[in-house]
């Protein structure tokens, strides 16, 4: 890995720079290094370690998205394949859902930041460490970012993967509008001297529990505190203090590895996009963890993001095209919001909440209603919205086996270099995308097994679809080419546009 450090003598300039070196900002910059974009990332971190496990896994849309890219088995042989998906303490199983991964990935963030991170180093993406970003101004061809060190960096557009608290968010003026917290969490990884009360308890204003640490010696708590508490550091005390309020005792706690707080202190970015600079993740949305949604939708905007932060960058598609990633991916944020906020209110226990959670856990018990909560809280229903069509239109691309000249390919592998896909499934030589060869890859192919998304079920097979780089249909054919132009032309540019040059990077 390039990671830079110390002063330089002038402005360094990068195409695209980061600020936040987390999931979404490495999974960004590795998108965009795949798509030849000079990009870098400000992390404040001296190295990727990280103080706690913190989120705890991946849903299947996420390994989805990292198959796509040819990097999953480095995520799965690490983890635990399991059915982690739920909504509001009830377990929602997908094993019968038609993709690959129908399971989530228990793995730790600490893990799933060190992967990440080794594969953007393979693709040469230079951190620098230490420094965070500090303050920015536009102009009409670009950012000039300053750094906590005293020294200046030149971006064309620059992305805010900050975090909540984003600095680069602020700074840009979008408004953060939002509910405040209703409850506070404390969460720690501690040696305690006395063998605590293992598991989860409810109470009438929330859920806390204590668990093993995989040392076997160590235990993790997540403890509700008796007062809402947001900004301030929590101590020592504070934790021996919300042990004693729940437990009566507070099981000789020592010796913190992470101590933390949380709230489910609920935020979304007015707009994504302010000229150039854009947000994502939790500088773009913060909500309640409940679902483990928060690490998995932050890649997810990374990765609508990138290609199209390429195009623009590449003289390939006009900047108008940035803003579909709002369009998008905003409502995608809404919905989790949404969805967290019900989960915490559902969390308490007193009769009347408690009357509720067994009249939503009897309705998920149901295949219908467990189909479409499980595909919300996996991501596996993500649906843009693209126009009326074929179902397939604004939504996942099945990851076939289909057949093709050079022999049998799984269709996520053809997506492992970040480029559009045509897959042309009918008729050899009746679709010509030759002003857009350079930039989408026509697969000639044949398939004859079902087609079938998550809740939808089985549709009819489409005789041609045009994928994305993010593995989301832009277009279906009937067998002739009506509409295909304008999609081209919509999502990779006209066919007049300047071709990524060779030298970019």
């Amino acid at each position: 890995m390039h990671e830079e450090s110390g002063r330089s003598v002038g402005v360094q300039e990068h195409a695209v720079v980061i600020g936040g070196g987390g999931p979404t900002g490495l999974m960004l910059a590795g998108e965009l290094a795949l798509a030849r974009v000079d990009v870098a990332i400000v992390e404040r971190r001296e190295s990727q370690e990280l103080a706690g496990s913190r989120a705890g896994g991946l849903h299947a849309r996420t390994i989805e998205v990292l198959d796509q890219r040819g990097i999953a088995e480095r995520f799965l042989s690490q983890g635990q394949a399991a059915q982690v998906t739920g909504f509001a303490h009830n377990p929602l199983d997908i094993s019968d859902f038609p993709t690959r991964h129908n399971y989530g990935l228990a793995l730790w963030q600490n893990r799933i930041e060190r992967i990440l991170a080794d594969w953007v180093a393979e693709l040469g993406v230079p951190i620098y460490r230490g420094r965070a970003v500090t303050g920015f101004s536009q102009d009409v061809t670009g950012v000039d970012i300053e750094l906590s060190d005293g020294r200046g960096l030149r971006a064309k557009y620059l992305v805010g993967c900050d975090g909540g608290r984003s600095l680069i968010r602020k700074k840009a003026g979008i408004a953060f509008p939002g509910w405040d917290p209703s409850v506070s969490y404390l969460i720690a990884e501690v040696e305690m001297a006395e063998e605590p009360a293992w598991g989860v308890r409810h109470d009438d204003k929330g859920t806390y529990a204590l668990g093993k640490l995989d040392d076997g010696k160590r235990v993790r708590a997540v403890l509700r505190e008796e007062k809402v508490h947001q900004g301030d550091e929590p101590t020592l005390d504070d934790l021996r203090a919300t042990l004693v309020a729940l437990y009566g005792t507070d099981f000789g706690v020592r010796n913190p590895t992470w101590l933390s707080r949380f709230t489910d202190m609920t935020r979304q970015a007015a707009s994504y996009r302010d000229r150039r600079v854009l947000l994502a993740g939790d500088a773009a949305h913060v909500h309640s963890p409940h679902g483990g949604q928060g690490l998995n939708i932050g890649v997810q905007d990374a990765v609508n993001l990138a290609w199209k932060l390429a195009q623009v960058i590449h003289g390939t598609s006009p900047e108008s095209l940035l803003d579909t990633y709002h369009a998008e991916r905003h409502p995608v944020g809404a919905r989790v919001l949404r969805a967290t906020m019900a989960q915490t209110a559902l969390s308490r226990a007193d009769a009347r909440t408690a009357a509720l959670s067994e009249t939503v856990a009897d309705l998920l018990r149901m295949d219908e209603p467990r189909k479409r909560y499980a595909a919300m809280m996996s991501g596996l229903e993500v649906h843009y919205d693209l126009g009326d069509g074929h179902p397939l239109l604004g939504r996942r691309m099945p990851d076939l086996d289909v057949l093709t000249d050079g022999g049998p390919r799984r269709v996520f592998a053809l997506l492992h270099e970040a480029r559009p896909v045509l897959l042309d499934l009918g008729d050899p030589g009746a679709l010509d995308i030759t002003p857009w060869t350079a930039r989408v890859r026509h697969i000639a192919a044949r398939y004859a097994g079902t087609w079938e998304l998550p809740v939808l079920g089985a549709v009819t097979a489409p005789a041609a679809v045009l994928i994305r780089p993010d593995g989301y249909v832009a277009w279906v054919g009937d067998g002739t080419d009506q509409g295909l132009r304008g999609a081209l032309t919509t999502w990779f540019g006209p066919p007049a546009a300047q071709e990524f040059p060779a030298n970019d990077r």
